[in-house]
């Protein structure tokens, strides 16, 4: 039997957004009943048959790199950037510093060799960061149940430009807690599963993808030591296991 191909997909937002509950009701489709804080990097993995119902199906594993939103791991949390083939950029939607926090991740990861400390304080181009690497983005704002509370007693209004219409990238309005917000069929369900689609093909199936081997993979992206799951086979991977700093 053929061994199972896998993408790393790394989830980048701050801290208290979400993106333990996320990550774990995309992997397990059930809500995660007591979430913690992520210290370091936790890892889902899930199932994902690319191109379901033609020719070209076939059955990946995706590893989802819930990397913690803490400022004071900010210096060491380039080691899970190693490699990245798809990124998940998580905002708190009743928090609109969160939604704009997003261009701060999109540039730690790009400058993630930079020895800078300030290297935050640098803007990043979107279409330029789309156009040198294409690497799939998809935007999730999570909370959605708060937001729309909020939205009825006028205490909420979503923000008019977010990095998803700058990068060209989905979005989608999830509450974590709920199985239906991403159940099969769904908007939310065909938007993930298109980006999990995208990811997958860039990564095995584009001739001009910079990640169908490492030699391709842009500089910033690339891993100066082994990553750390590397040595593991992905049908080996437990559900879940934690990166500690």
């Amino acid at each position: 039997m053929a061994a199972i191909e896998k993408v790393k997909v790394v989830v980048l937002g701050d801290s208290g957004v979400g993106k333990t509950s996320l990550t774990y009701l995309i992997a397990h489709n059930k809500p995660l009943v007591s979430p913690g804080w992520t210290v370091g990097c936790s890892v889902e993995v899930k199932l994902h048959r690319f191109k379901e119902g033609t020719q070209a199906q076939n059955t990946f594993f995706v590893e989802l790199w819930d990397v913690g939103g803490s400022n004071g791991h900010r210096n060491t949390r380039n080691v899970f950037y190693q490699p990245t083939h798809g990124i998940i950029l998580v905002h708190d939607l009743t928090n609109r510093k969160s939604q704009v926090n997003l261009q701060k991740w999109l540039t730690e990861i790009l400058n993630q060799d930079n020895s800078n400390p300030n290297f935050q304080q640098f803007d990043v181009d979107p279409e330029q960061f789309l156009g040198s690497t294409q690497i799939p983005i998809l935007v999730i704002g999570t909370k959605f149940d708060l937001a729309e509370e909020k939205q009825r007693k006028n205490q909420y209004r979503r923000l008019s430009s977010s990095i998803a219409e700058q990068c060209g990238a989905d979005e989608i309005f999830v509450n974590c807690f709920q199985a239906r917000s991403l159940a099969p069929g769904t908007s939310n369900s065909v938007k993930l599963t298109r980006f999990f689609d995208k990811v997958i093909e860039r990564r095995y199936y584009s001739r001009v993808s910079p990640f169908s081997d490492k030699r391709r993979i842009p500089p910033y992206i690339m891993a100066s030591s082994t990553p750390l799951s590397a040595n593991k086979p992905a049908q080996y991977l437990s559900p879940r296991f934690y990166h500690m700093d």
